[in-house]
């Protein structure tokens, strides 16, 4: 199997050690699968690897990186919404997706040792799966990251590293260390095995529902989970399952929206921002990586993007947990921005919200 460049469509084989193209840019996998058919899942496996004749999955490292990560319910939040319950997961982040995914494909081509920088979540779910198959891990996070987060990292035998600054800042540190050491680079947004695992997200909700809900509501930072969903979305268009492409709505912080403000704006590139400081720590991407590749989504589909005001997250989080619903912050803020969507366009039923990230992750 090759790797396939975004920006010049150079072939360079999965096996390699470079996180990205020789001409810089990223890399992305084919896109050729068999129709999708419910025939087709692997229903005595209890893992998101049931469809892995939809996923780029060389190997059968897989069996070896499992944790039974995947299957996460859905169930009611009120009469318009429901919640896909994805922190129902080993590490209790919707991140386990990707990190399987990923360190099945790190095992399959022999990886030692792997750095990565993260926010928290897919640090702590990479930390914990490269344990389980004896890999070396490094993981960056930017200050501010949750105590309790950092505490999972170590714990799973990675070494955290604390970086001063911003989330993006955090990822130019790291990064340099693997142009200046050559360390394999286990990045949840630069290595595109990340997006096989959340493309299952989609997968799931609609062998769960038999169809796929009219509004599909998803955080939006780097695009880990949403880029996933809509290439799994495509997917299902494309099968003939689902008649028409749902509306998605990519949810932003409003201290830290370039997507909004592009879309707002009507640029034609990325727009530039400050970030200021927000409770969700999950989605404070001011450049995401591949920004290019999710403006052509936004675009393609007619996806919207709302923001969630920062004095509404806390609110949210309450309403959650009143509903049994104990989540992050990053989480939390999903509902915020729900409920700004409702007031910008009107009651939204047959809404679904990803539930990403456990409250007692981000105790602080």
């Amino acid at each position: 199997m090759n790797f396939i460049c975004s920006k010049c469509g150079k072939l360079t084989p999965t096996h390699t050690p470079q996180a990205s193209c020789s001409c810089g840019g990223l890399f992305s996998l084919p896109n050729e699968f068999p129709k999708f058919e419910e025939k087709l899942i692997d229903k005595n496996e209890w893992s998101l690897f049931r469809y892995r004749v939809f996923m780029n999955i060389e190997g059968e490292s897989w069996r070896d990186v499992t944790m039974g990560e995947g299957r996460t319910p859905i169930i009611s939040f009120d009469k318009d919404v429901m919640v896909k319950m994805d922190y129902m997961m080993p590490t209790l982040s919707f991140k386990d997706r990707g990190a399987a995914a990923l360190v099945a494909h790190m095992k399959e081509i022999g990886v030692k040792k792997c750095v990565q920088d993260s926010s928290g979540n897919a640090g702590v779910a990479v930390a914990a799966y490269c344990a389980r198959v004896g890999i070396e891990c490094e993981i960056y996070v930017p200050e501010g990251t949750s105590p309790k987060k950092i505490s999972m990292i170590e714990a799973f035998g990675a070494k955290a590293v604390v970086v001063p600054g911003t989330r993006d800042h955090c990822a130019d540190v790291c990064r340099e260390k693997v142009v200046t050491e050559g360390a394999y680079y286990a990045n949840h947004v630069f290595n595109p095995f990340f997006y096989e695992g959340t493309k299952t997200y989609i997968y799931e909700t609609y062998e769960q529902l038999k169809r796929v809900p009219e509004n599909i509501f998803i955080e939006l930072g780097n695009g880990t989970l949403f880029i996933g969903a809509v290439l799994a979305l495509e997917h299902l268009l494309a099968s003939g399952v689902i008649s028409h492409f749902p509306q998605v709505i990519a949810i932003q912080a409003s201290g830290c929206a370039p997507f909004f403000e592009t879309v707002e704006k009507q640029l034609d590139h990325l727009a530039e921002i400050t970030p200021v400081p927000t409770l969700a720590e999950g989605i404070a991407i001011g450049k995401p990586a591949r920004a290019e590749e999710i403006m052509d989504m936004i675009k393609r589909h007619n996806i919207r993007v709302v923001t969630a005001p920062e004095e509404e997250i806390l609110p949210a989080r309450r309403k959650l947990a009143a509903r049994g619903i104990y989540a992050e912050h990053t989480t939390a803020a999903a509902l915020a921005a729900y409920e700004q969507y409702c007031k910008i366009y009107g009651a939204t039923p047959d809404s679904l919200l990803s539930m990403c990230g456990a409250g007692i992750k981000s105790d602080h």
